[in-house]
């Protein structure tokens, strides 16, 4: 997609922003999506509360495109770029929000709200390599799909 969608970003913002702050001050919780879903997995998954809380946030972020469909909402969804370049990607943010400790969500929206040093330079290593990723897609292997 690479429409210019103003509402819509807006609206997506303030949701993820709404989330976020709900979790931390509803749970005293920080809502970043790679830390909640690794909390799900071996080997490391939790167990009691930092479960259930993981369980019902990606629940949640499932549940709101079907939500759309009962709205008769149109739901737009899609997937360019072979399988094997999405499984590479894939792996490449897996190993990075694990270096990072944390994805965009968690310190993009969280981190950076509490002035979090850390959360800074996490978030400007990811907007560095998003460009580069970017830029190496249409330039370098070919024009993006």
């Amino acid at each position: 997609m690479t429409e210019f969608t103003p509402t819509a970003s807006l609206a997506g913002g303030v949701l993820i922003g709404l989330a976020a702050l709900w979790m931390m001050a509803a749970l005293g919780r920080i809502a970043g999506v790679s830390g909640l879903l690794g909390r799900l997995m071996p080997p490391g998954a939790a167990t009691g509360e930092a479960r259930g809380i993981s369980v019902g946030f990606v629940l949640g972020m499932l549940a709101a495109p079907l939500l759309l469909v009962l709205l008769n909402q149109p739901v737009e969804h899609t997937v360019s770029g072979a399988g094997p370049v999405l499984g590479v990607a894939g792996l490449l943010v897996g190993v990075g929000t694990t270096i990072g400790n944390g994805c965009t969500s968690g310190h993009g929206v969280c981190g950076l709200s509490r002035l979090s040093v850390r959360s800074a330079v996490a978030t400007a290593v990811f907007m560095l390599f998003a460009g580069l990723t970017v830029y190496v897609v249409r330039h370098g292997l070919g024009p993006a799909q």
